[in-house]
């Protein structure tokens, strides 16, 4: 029995959905059994092979058109997959960044040209996409971003240095976030698509060591007079960079929050299920009140989130979901997921901080949670905003 008996939202209950979760799940048990995961958290990366194979299944870019190569699905497809992902704790295939986040800035604001150029090839696994905001400088504060792209005839020069890359060692396509003319502070920030395979003064730095999140390729990216064609700008003129990006940060912002609570489920029903088994003092752990009072309280803090969070995937599909709202669902739900994992690890006992129990996994992984996409006090600046 799942720790959480309410049910979804009705638009996530279509059995379209239902046959597409079934067939997700499928693919895990096939292609990510435990030992697999386990080497790519031991060598730090998930490697490329997995990538094809997910393109082969039709699980990537979920919601871009057939037209582009992709499966013609909608954001529903994209939860499905992220949910699956995170009580699987597959946390290193980043398909949510490359699905949800990297595909939709070339479907939104891409040219024709550069959409069929390189859509498919996400769709595929032929291309694993990132992009480049964070630098050593500068993190939540976007404005600051101090990589440039200078025009030079047809090309842009682009310099400078980027830092906590996801998939960044993997990565074929790069949506650097870079100054066009840095005069102009927001307004002269622009998005230039790189292309790594053929790009002369692009360099990888390190696979980054990490709290958790050990499968994750996360790098420091390095642009040392890398030119780029003018026609990997996307959008149709510079400086509009700044504004694509606040455009689709809620959507960013919101795949953390539904990550977070699937995380969360899977952390009681594993902890509900061993505090029944596990016995002290003569009795099951579950007998004694401070366990039931502690997962009372958890779960009905998780059962808000889910509706909460169920309610901002309707008004995202809606187009109505906002800036300060996503924010709301990012800061709270993070906040929520390290407060829940923790107490689910303290039941635990002493095995809760061996490795071995996906429970210790889950306090690893989830810390960044309220780092990335956004720092949480980012997050309150941008709701208090709405006063």
């Amino acid at each position: 029995m799942a720790a959480l008996d309410i049910d979804r939202a009705e638009f996530l209950r279509e059995d379209e959905i239902a046959i597409f979760a079934n067939s997700v799940e499928g693919f895990f048990e096939r292609r990510a059994p435990p030992e697999r995961v386990e080497k790519w958290r031991r060598e730090g990366i998930v490697e490329r092979s997995f990538w094809r194979e997910a393109g082969e299944a039709g699980l990537l870019c979920l919601a871009v058109p057939e037209a582009y190569g992709g499966p013609g699905g909608d954001f529903r497809h994209e939860v499905v997959l992220m949910e699956a992902i995170a009580r699987r704790q597959v946390s290193g295939f980043a398909a949510a960044l490359h699905n949800a986040i990297v595909a939709p800035y070339i479907l939104h604001y891409g040219s024709e040209q550069q959409k069929r150029r390189w859509i498919p090839k996400m769709a595929s696994g032929e291309f694993i996409g990132a992009i480049a905001m964070t630098e050593p400088g500068a993190g939540s504060d976007l404005q600051g971003v101090r990589t440039t792209a200078r025009l030079d005839g047809n090309q842009y020069v682009v310099n400078g240095q980027k830092t906590f890359i996801s998939n960044g060692q993997l990565a074929d396509l790069v949506i650097v976030v870079a100054k066009t003319d840095p005069a102009k502070g927001a307004k002269g920030t622009s998005l230039i698509v790189v292309e790594t395979a053929d790009a002369p003064g692009f360099k990888r730095g390190r696979n980054l060591d990490k709290v958790g999140m050990e499968a994750q390729d996360t790098s420091e990216l390095f642009f040392d007079d890398v030119r780029v064609p003018t026609s990997n700008l996307l959008g149709a003129q510079e400086g509009l960079g700044f504004v694509q990006l606040m455009q689709q940060l809620p959507q960013e912002r919101l795949t953390i929050g539904i990550g977070g609570v699937a995380v969360i489920e899977q952390a009681l029903d594993d902890t509900i299920a061993y505090v029944k088994e596990r016995k002290a003092f003569g009795q099951r752990l579950i007998d004694f009140q401070n366990t039931q009072f502690r997962l009372a309280e958890c779960k009905t803090e998780a059962t808000v989130a889910r509706v909460f969070v169920d309610r901002l995937i309707g008004l995202h599909l809606e187009g109505k979901l906002d800036a300060a709202t996503a924010s709301m669902a990012k800061y709270w739900v993070s906040e929520l997921e390290n407060k829940i994992v923790d107490t689910c690890l303290q039941l635990f006992g002493g095995y809760g901080y061996m490795n071995e129990y996906p429970i210790a996994r889950m306090f690893r992984d989830s810390r960044v949670q309220r780092i990335y996409g956004g720092a949480n006090e980012i997050m309150k600046v941008l709701i208090a905003r709405t006063l």
